[in-house]
């Protein structure tokens, strides 16, 4: 941004000396796409924290209590910020996005803590002798400190997939994952040193009676759970079955999703390929691309365009004049989805006859080329020895997956025979001569290629000295078979004594991998998600016999999308691992263990339901939200679990169902508060569709929320049907031990 307001100053100086209707205009400008996606998170980021504070005046009831939990907020982002910058690290939509996920977390442990100080305040008000305010509030945050710190460690502990991936999509999600770990880690030392000292001084002079009730959701939510106790703890072995039967729908389902590396980019403009067939001239080509401009300014939606035809041959992205490259600026979306507009781009582009396309964009465009060395989605790669054999079969490949749905911009890599003076050494005539083959390579190199020899300099101009032959003797083989070759004893012989000359022809352009030649078939998708086209891609390209010694693979984002998934699959077998260590430092129970991991399933049901009802593809950056919903799933149980415990251990209470519905009951506020303040926080992420800056993080919020809701739901019946079930021995070992503190 900064570089962009310096070239825009600099330009801006320059026009008043430009001659009369010469003017600049920016073609790409990339610190558009920035702004517009900072200012679409900072907006997430905004209303999540609104509808956060809505929530709890909802559930506090309390101008006071709400203050205390929402201190936790700026708090937290003011620390994740100064660790951001001591670390080096910009503002932009990923941190930022880091904390949109994480806006509805940074209270959860203030919640945590100021919902229990709230309610042994009430209780202590009722209280025949009550206790000192400051004493109260002292032994209520200790209560829920192990918890705190515990679910917390979880939720970081989850997130440690995420930095072993690398390529571009480490890139993108580690600095989400460093804002949302500092954040949560901050909203937690909150928690345990300023929420409490803000509760002793806040709710230390209240009167007694302004603790004694609850707000009317309060006690409808509660008299609505323990109806639902009542009929499901009796229950258990339905409520379990249930469960399962919904867990292995939701995993038999995930197969069938499609799936994709990253969600697409909205960059609010396009970048457009026109290719004519190598060895079309520039008026040529500049007539074609003036056509595809014309096409496209056509299109409603579009607002400009610029054309570059051709690149220099010192260019990093060096092009032949046949191509053309077209960025094209879209205006603000209006009535007809991004897709259409691309769909209604193509359909224009199909009617210049003569010339392929390929469409997308800036950033995309760069990406596709960063994976696979090809501008496009998919690259077929067919690799063999004859240059004339492969690209006879890159034409059939084309022809036969062109019908494939969803399959968009199918071309084969431009490859033609140009006209070539071909110098074929005899080695056996140049040895009895005594010349080394090599040497007589190199000075055919400078005779016909050119040898940089001097440079000279005018003013401020700069111009290389170049020694080759002549054009005449370059051309013509009858010329370059007199050319005189020194021998090592003074005598001279002509270059036709020692190589074959003839004017023949030759491929434009030759591309190796791995040693071999090779020759491309791309194309994108629309309209379809790019692992299932890949799927069919594949099922028809087994079905093809391809010329001996010729191989084909298939490139791509693909590519990325399944390293990216078993990366994270294999580590977070490892990160379930370590959260098991962890959960059996705070209960010593496996059977305990074994319930808090219980909510991971369960979180799956609604997070596949909602890939489902959203039409998100299974990419990386749905993966990212399942890991991020393990952590926040298993908050809750952690917190439900404890709270029978220490009920068992502290409180007298004997195991059963009765401690069971008490348990679940006083935890039912906090447990609703944090599900529904870390869900509906996401909701302005979830719901933002492709807008800049958000298409990453949508899929993420909404795998989510979909697991959150499920989670919480199942959690409220399944967590006490499950602990009242199998909890038996951990609850009564609990009865008979001593109280060891929290």
């Amino acid at each position: 941004l900064v570089v962009t307001r310096a070239v825009e100053a600099a330009l801006a100086s320059v026009q008043a000396g430009l001659p009369a209707g010469v003017t600049t205009v920016p073609l790409f400008r990339q610190a558009g796409f920035i702004e517009a996606s900072i200012g679409n998170v900072e907006e997430a980021l905004r209303d999540g924290a609104i509808l956060v504070t809505i929530v709890l005046l909802l559930f506090l009831a309390s101008a006071r209590t709400t203050a205390i939990t929402l201190t936790a907020i700026p708090l937290s982002l003011v620390v994740a910020a100064l660790v951001m910058k001591g670390f080096g690290m910009t503002l932009n939509t990923m941190t930022l996005g880091g904390l949109a996920i994480a806006i509805g977390e940074l209270v959860d442990d203030a919640i945590v803590d100021v919902e229990n100080v709230h309610r042994r305040l009430r209780e202590n008000a009722a209280a025949v002798t009550p206790r000192s305010t400051l004493a109260v509030i002292r032994d209520a945050s200790v209560e829920v400190r192990s918890s705190i710190v515990f679910s917390t460690a979880l939720v970081i502990l989850v997130f440690v997939p995420l930095f072993a991936l690398d390529g571009v999509e480490g890139r993108l999600f580690a600095p989400l994952g460093v804002a949302y770990i500092v954040a949560i880690l901050a909203s937690m030392v909150v928690s345990l040193t300023v929420t409490p000292v803000l509760a002793s001084y806040l709710l230390k002079g209240v009167e007694p009676a302004r603790h004694d009730g609850e707000s009317h959701v309060v006690r409808t939510l509660k008299r609505l759970d323990a109806r639902l106790l009542a009929w499901a703890l009796p229950r258990s072995g339905i409520v379990m079955g249930a469960t399962l039967l919904a867990v292995a729908l939701a995993a038999a389902s995930v197969p069938f999703l499609g799936r994709s590396f990253l969600p697409p980019f909205n960059e609010g403009t396009a970048t457009i390929n026109v290719l004519a067939p190598p060895g079309t001239s520039l008026a040529e080509s500049n007539r074609l691309g003036t056509l595809a401009e014309q096409a496209l300014l056509e299109v409603p939606e579009v607002r400009s365009t610029g054309r570059r035809t051709g690149r220099a041959e010192m260019d990093e992205h060096a092009e032949g004049v046949f191509t053309s490259e077209i960025d094209v600026d879209f205006a603000p979306e209006g009535a007809r989805p991004r897709a259409e507009v691309l769909a209604d781009v193509r359909r224009r582009l199909a009617r210049i006859e003569g010339v392929t396309t390929s469409v997308g964009q800036p950033i995309s465009h760069r990406l596709d080329h960063l994976l696979s060395g090809v501008r496009a989605a998919i690259a077929i790669k067919i690799v063999g020895d004859d240059l004339a054999t492969l690209r006879a079969e890159a034409e059939r490949v084309r022809e036969r997956i062109v019908t494939i749905p969803g399959l968009v911009d199918v071309q084969v890599e431009p490859q033609v025979l140009v006209p070539q003076l071909q110098v074929v050494i005899d080695r056996d005539a140049a040895l009895r001569f005594g010349v080394a083959p090599g040497h007589l390579a190199a000075d055919l190199e400078t005779a016909l290629g050119g040898t940089r020899v001097a440079q000279v300099v005018e003013g401020m101009r700069s111009l290389d000295v170049v020694t080759r032959y002549a054009a005449p003797w370059r051309d013509d083989p009858a010329g370059m078979g007199a050319a005189p070759v020194v021998l090592a004893d003074g005598r001279a012989v002509t270059l036709g004594q020692l190589a074959t000359i003839r004017a023949g022809t030759g491929p434009n352009q030759v591309f190796h991998e791995d040693g071999q030649r090779r020759i491309v078939v791309s194309a994108n998708t629309a309209g379809r998600d790019v692992g299932s086209v890949v799927e069919e891609l594949r099922t028809e390209l087994r079905t093809m016999s391809f010329a001996p010694a010729t191989t084909w693979t298939i490139g791509g984002q693909f590519e990325r999308q399944v390293t990216a998934m078993r990366t994270i699959a294999g580590l977070s077998v490892v990160a379930i691992a370590g959260m098991y260590a962890v959960l059996w430092a705070h209960f010593r129970a496996h059977a305990l263990v074994l319930q808090v991991l219980l909510n991971l399933p369960l979180a799956l049901v609604g997070a596949v339901a909602a890939l489902w009802i959203s039409g998100q593809p299974l990419s990386v950056a749905t993966l990212v939200g399942f890991v991020t919903l393990c952590g926040i799933a298993s908050r809750n149980s952690i917190l439900m679990i404890s709270h029978y415990l220490h009920l068992v251990r502290h409180e007298g209470e004997t195991f059963g169902e009765a401690m069971v519905v008490r348990g679940s009951l006083e935890r039912l506020v906090p447990v609703l508060m944090t599900a529904l303040a870390a869900g509906i926080a996401l909701v302005p992420l979830a719901w933002a569709g492709g807008a800049p800056g958000k298409e990453i993080l949508t899929p993420v919020a909404q795998v989510i929320l979909g697991g959150l809701i499920s989670s919480t739901l199942l959690d409220m019946v399944v967590t006490p049907a499950v602990f009242l079930r199998f909890g038996g021995d951990a609850g009564r070992a609990m009865s008979g031990n001593e109280a060891r503190p929290d």
